[in-house]
């Protein structure tokens, strides 16, 4: 992996949240590549749950400061960063008063998912590209990791389809076992509609459930990564007809060898 450019972008990462199969691979995977000389960024939202002094994030001001439009609406962009120490790994914290500042990630007190969890993630999709833009840093691969994060790849296809820095990119979305009960706001397909993307595209949003929306990811990616032995067989089945280069569930010991034999023969030939 020398040299090479890998953007991570993901719904979840140790140590600012718990540890769960998205969170720990979200964080071995780019440190797997940071070890073989790759170049990473790694992307998650910054929820009011993670502890800012404790972890030492601070705004990015050059970074900061334009609004984007979801849903006919102007949402202030906020950049954070902060370091894994051991690693020596710089985190990208998206971030929104009206949006993160909840002290949860997806969930209210109830245990319901939160009404405009689809915003969000719209919001998180676009906040990562338009930082990426600023920073002028064009990713080989693009490697997307749980549900909230899960919208980028349709966004890089369809909304920023014309944009040069991620013209070579290869997107490889991971697939993990169900990660909530429910659907998202039955006003989301109208939402991304909204940015100009075709409902034919993104059909199966009209029912916001996990897997229709992991369905649009895979859609929209080059290459897919089973990271879970419990993905539904709906799910599992729907990937092995897209007919892309998909690498079967290995275990965190093998993953190191896997992955970047995955990335070197598979997503980027």
């Amino acid at each position: 992996m020398n040299g090479k450019k890998i953007l991570f972008v993901s719904s979840e990462l140790v140590p600012y949240l718990p540890e769960n199969p998205v969170s720990l691979m979200s964080y071995e995977a780019p440190r797997m590549v940071n070890s073989n000389g790759g170049q990473i960024r790694i992307f998650m939202p910054r929820y009011g749950n993670i502890n800012e002094r404790r972890h030492q994030l601070h705004e990015v001001i050059r970074l900061s400061g334009m609004n984007l439009v979801i849903n006919d609406m102007d949402m202030p962009l906020i950049i954070k960063v902060a370091s894994i120490p051991r690693e020596r790994i710089q985190v990208y914290f998206i971030d929104n008063d009206e949006y993160f500042k909840r002290k949860a990630t997806f969930y209210d007190k109830e245990g319901n998912l939160f009404a405009d969890n689809d915003e969000r993630a719209i919001f998180f999709a676009k906040g990562v590209v338009e930082t990426v833009k600023k920073l002028n840093w064009s990713p080989d691969i693009i490697h997307v990791h749980g549900w909230m994060a899960s919208l980028l790849p349709l966004y890089l296809r369809k909304y920023y389809a014309d944009e040069p820095l991620f013209a070579d990119s290869k997107i490889v979305t991971s697939v993990y076992g169900r990660d909530f009960d429910g659907e998202l706001n039955s006003e989301m397909i109208d939402k991304i509609a909204f940015d100009g993307i075709e409902k034919d595209g993104i059909e199966p949003l009209s029912r916001p459930d996990y897997n229709n929306l992991l369905k649009v990811a895979v859609n929209h990616s080059d290459a897919i990564i089973l990271a879970s032995e419990d993905i539904s067989d709906d799910l599992k089945k729907y990937i092995e007809n897209l007919q892309k280069p998909i690498l079967p569930y290995v275990s965190l010991q093998e993953a190191e060898e896997a992955y970047t034999n995955f990335y070197k023969t598979e997503v980027l030939k």
